[in-house]
C-alpha cells in the first residue's frame, strides 16, 4: 500500500510505516508542501492509497464519496513520536482493512 503522511505528523513516523512493509512518503517529499487538505487529497488521487494524519476535522472537511484514496486518522494527545508509536500496532491493522474513499481513525483520543 502507498501512504502519503500528511505535514502534520513528523517524519521520523515514515519509517515506521515503511516497516510494516508499506511504501510511505512524507507530503513534502512528495512536492505537495503546504497544500490544503481538499487540493492535497486530490492531489493523492491516482497516486497514493492512504493520506496518513492527524487532522482530525478532515472527516468534516472533506466529502470522501468516489474517491480512490482513503484517509487514516490518528488520534493521540500529541503529534510526539512517544504519543505515536503506541498507536502502530492499530494503524498496521487499519491499513490492512481500509478501502478507498474511506475515513477510519484509530486511538484513544
Amino acid at each position: 500500500m502507498k501512504v502519503l503522511l500528511d505535514e502534520c505528523l513528523p517524519d521520523e513516523l515514515k519509517d515506521s510505516v515503511a516497516a510494516m512493509g508499506h511504501e510511505c512518503q512524507t507530503v513534502r517529499r512528495a512536492g505537495y508542501g503546504s497544500k490544503k487538505n481538499g487540493e492535497l487529497l486530490a492531489l493523492a488521487e491516482g497516486r497514493w492509497d492512504v493520506l496518513l494524519t492527524s487532522d482530525r476535522n478532515i472527516k468534516y472537511q472533506q466529502n470522501m464519496t468516489g474517491r480512490s484514496v482513503s484517509v487514516l486518522i490518528l488520534r493521540a494527545k500529541t503529534n510526539r513520536m512517544k504519543d505515536l508509536l503506541p498507536l502502530m500496532p492499530a494503524c498496521a491493522e487499519a491499513l490492512l482493512s481500509i478501502q478507498a474513499g474511506q475515513v477510519l481513525e484509530v486511538g484513544p483520543l
